[in-house]
């Protein structure tokens, strides 16, 4: 039995789950509502407050999707109840970003500044603190969405390791590497 994907999913105050006929399981709750269709082999059944995914067999790929599957829906039970929240650092001198609605607009020492248009699922506030980098808050309800989305930010302006420049994830710590001076 896959260790996690035995493991039953407890529903929150507020958050409903649906499976209909065609294996989508549906979840509602206080921060929106997600959709996602599960593999015709795995079940997922809804009973006092508790989610159970169960597989078929034990061949290695039902339990691959079982653990997957399971993993799956707790996110999108966890993202409907509280949310998911990933912060990023703009570093280097003279880099800027700012949130206009839906767009975000980011000045990262090219000609030109890189206008990038968000999902209607995911929001988006800048911070700018004098002597300090700018920090993006990105929040979703969909915890894939909002990485990929936040990985395609980190991608415009990768941290280089000689002086750290560039959007990092808060936290994130950078390897640094000594320039030409140091092999001398």
């Amino acid at each position: 039995m896959s260790r996690i994907g035995k493991l039953p999913i407890t529903l929150p105050a507020g958050v409903s789950v649906t499976v209909d006929k065609s294996n989508i399981v549906t979840v509602k709750g206080p921060k929106g509502e997600l959709k996602r269709n599960v593999d015709a082999d795995i079940s997922v059944e809804v009973a006092d407050g508790l989610i159970h995914v169960k597989r078929p067999t034990e061949q290695k790929r039902h339990k691959a999707m079982h653990g997957l599957y399971r993993t799956l829906i707790s996110n999108m039970v966890e993202g409907v109840a509280k949310g998911f929240e990933k912060k990023m650092q703009v570093v280097g001198v003279g880099y800027k970003a700012e949130a206009k609605g839906q767009t975000l607009e980011l000045s990262l020492g090219f000609s030109h500044p890189i206008v990038m248009v968000l999902p209607s699922e995911v929001k988006a506030e800048t911070e700018t603190k004098r002597g300090e980098a700018p920090l993006i808050t990105l929040t979703s309800a969909d915890k894939e969405l909002l990485g990929q989305i936040a990985a395609k930010i980190r991608g415009f302006r990768p941290p280089e390791p000689y002086k750290g420049k560039g959007i990092r994830f808060l936290g994130e710590v950078i390897r640094r590497k000594a320039g030409k001076a140091a092999g001398k």
